[in-house]
């Protein structure tokens, strides 16, 4: 496997993570056969069972639950282990028939929900800057991202920028590699990026630099936004952020009077309390500097408001209403009232908020879990049943990259080994022995792709031949050329929307909790964030023994001069522990981290990590917006392990 050289946006570069795809799908422990639990839940031990059979008692258990409880019961909990228009995320895959059952909503908010409702507060859209347009940027603010280890096939058009003079400047608080690879590093505070903005404009303001034509022509609520603007000063920022006053002026001047000024902010600037205000106050950045008239000029978060809708999921299967459950609060909704979990393309127990509590949940021998798995991991071990899934190269799909404006064809290289099936065609099979008869339950594959492609413009015919086709805009492309999907028109740094959803009417600063809790408030010292680690994607190659030998196990950074009070040396195990938990990890002491702040790759599998991993200490809280999760938004401590306690990490 290799990737493809005339790719216009990758340019054949693979991750560290997919170089071993070829290797992770003949891996030894992958699951090949049907699996029936016969330990107790929690003991991963299973007997192997036949498909028929695995089927079979499956659709009678989900018909039995139905019958007696109603179709709610059950909490179709998906994932984004895959984002394809058929098999995944993208696509809604399996909605169509859970909404036949009359099953519970699932709400999909974990990965970048705040964000995305702080952009749609300003733009109307999360869709911003076409990446590729960052190569014509003269300033490029890489903020909150590393885009070295989350999206790399970024830095390309980074190096051609900077080949034609830019300055790039990575806000971050780690000195990510992405960081060290910068003409400069602003290590901010965590949860203060809405602030930093704000102070950032104030220049702007003090230069004279804003575009009053771009303003009075495109934007409205700039009186209000202005006045917040004015409450926010280079002085009281840098009180806010940890930064120093004169390096917030000085990016302030070179924001004012470099045209275009590309910002890219990805999903980790946005998983704390005030994440989705942080968005829109740095979405309202171009439209006070008049950046979205130029190539190169705005912001980037997700691309993903360009794409598709995918499929039609049919709501209008459902038989009445029904509640949404969102997957951020797992530990809270797997009350009594759900008699049945199906988990597919998600490792919930390895990826999400106050892992403890959903261990719990798990147990409940009264709650039949159904896990559609590839691998042996932490959640598949509390499985009733587990159904063997397909890779990548074993299925068909469409997939639109959310970094990208390109349509993607994926056509399946090789059979499925063992038992393994599509998704698609495990929903088609349990439809079949429910004895479901709504045709739309049936559709094939193909049929699915056609319906995607249908929206864009895009033939099967054209992107089976290139293997990807370009979403039907301009090249180069500025986006809002023709107004804003707002309700005004215009770019809103005021929004009705947001105060009649009970926010606040302008965009402005909402700290973190951990940024608005006084030091002597804490119920524990120093701050934790969990960043992606450069060798797994989420709880994804975890198991694979090369990916788990490069990450050097778990670990967790530590500034010096937090590790010498508390006796840490680099190299040493410790608990890194609050009130929800506690997980153990390798100190690397480091000032990439600043004092006050730990940072602890997530990704690694509990049961291969000493039993947790940093969710286990994250709280289940929502974000301001989306109900979304505060991975960096947490007080912990670190503490050396006695001689007792000392064993294997990994």
């Amino acid at each position: 496997m290799r990737g493809n050289r005339d790719h216009p946006y990758t340019r054949g570069a693979l991750c560290v993570k997919v170089n071993r795809y070829l290797e992770q799908v003949r891996s030894a422990d992958r699951i090949l056969h049907p699996l029936k639990r016969v330990g107790p839940k929690g003991s991963g031990r299973f007997e192997r069972i036949s498909l028929d059979q695995a089927l079979s008692e499956i659709a009678a258990r989900l018909t039995s639950i139905v019958e007696e409880h109603g179709g709610e019961a059950i909490w179709p909990y998906q994932g984004t282990g895959t984002l394809g228009y058929v098999q995944g995320e993208s696509g809604q895959a399996g909605r169509r028939f859970w909404n036949a059952l009359g099953a519970s909503r699932h709400d999909l908010n974990i990965c970048a929900r705040a964000g995305n409702d702080g952009l749609r507060y300003v733009n109307g859209t999360p869709g911003g800057m076409d990446p590729e347009t960052f190569a014509l940027s003269r300033l490029i603010l890489l903020w909150g991202t590393n885009t070295l280890t989350s999206g790399h096939h970024l830095w390309k058009f980074v190096q051609d920028a900077r080949a034609a003079g830019a300055y790039v400047v990575a806000i971050d608080p780690i000195r990510t590699r992405t960081a060290d690879q910068a003409d400069e590093h602003l290590p901010i505070r965590p949860g203060t990026d809405a602030a930093l903005a704000l102070g950032l404009l104030h220049v702007v303001l003090e230069e004279g630099a804003e575009d009053r034509a771009y303003i009075e022509e495109h934007t409205t609520g700039w009186d209000e936004f202005e006045a917040e603007i004015r409450r926010h000063p280079p002085a009281l920022v840098a009180e806010i952020t940890g930064l120093p006053e004169e390096r917030i002026r000085a990016l302030g001047v070179r924001l004012a009077h470099t045209r275009p000024t590309g910002i890219r902010a990805t999903m980790g600037i946005q998983r704390h309390a005030g994440g989705g205000a942080a968005m829109r106050v740095i979405a309202c950045i171009p439209g006070v500097t008049g950046d979205w008239r130029y190539p190169g000029g705005g912001v980037a978060y997700s691309t993903s408001g360009y794409a598709p809708t995918g499929p039609d999921p049919r709501d209008d299967l459902l038989p009445h209403p029904v509640r949404t459950l969102t997957m951020t609060r797992l530990a809270d909704g797997l009350d009594e009232s759900v008699k049945c979990l199906w988990v597919y393309a998600a490792n919930p127990l390895g990826s999400t908020s106050d892992q403890n509590r959903i261990r719990a949940a798990l147990a409940r021998e009264d709650l039949f879990t159904v896990v559609m798995e590839q691998f042996p991991t932490d959640t598949v071990d509390y499985a009733d049943y587990v159904l063997p899934a397909t890779m990548q190269i074993e299925h068909l799909d469409v997939h639109h990259g959310y970094g990208h404006m390109y349509m993607v064809w994926n056509e399946p290289a090789v059979e499925p080994p063992g038992e393994c099936l599509p998704t698609t065609e495990t929903f088609r099979r349990l439809a079949r022995l429910m004895g479901l008869t709504e045709p739309s339950l049936y559709d094939s594959d193909l049929e699915l792709a056609e319906q995607t492609l249908a929206q864009t413009g895009i033939s099967v015919e054209e992107i089976r031949k290139e293997g990807w086709a370009r979403l039907r805009v301009a090249d180069p492309f500025v986006p809002f050329t023709e107004g804003f999907p707002t309700p005004s028109g215009r770019l809103e740094f005021a929004s009705e929307k947001a105060e009649a959803a009970g926010l606040p009417r302008v965009a402005g600063y909402v700290p973190s909790l951990t940024a608005r809790t006084a030091p002597a408030d804490r119920p524990h010292p120093l701050v934790m964030i969990t960043p992606a680690a450069h060798t797994f994607l989420n709880t994804q190659f975890a198991n694979n023994p090369e990916l788990r030998k490069r990450s050097k196990g778990p670990r967790v950074l530590v500034n010096p001069a937090d590790a010498e009070s508390r006796g840490l040396v680099d190299g040493q195990a410790a608990r890194v522990f609050n009130g929800n938990g506690e997980f153990r990890a390798y100190v690397e002491v480091s000032d990439r981290v600043a004092p006050g702040v730990v940072a602890a790759p997530k990704g690694h599998w509990p049961k291969l990590s000493a039993g947790a991993n940093p969710n286990a200490l994250v709280d289940e809280r929502d974000a301001d917006m989306g109900r979304g999760p505060v991975y960096h938004d947490n007080f912990v401590d670190v503490a050396p392990l006695s001689e007792e306690e000392l064993e294997p990490l990994v």
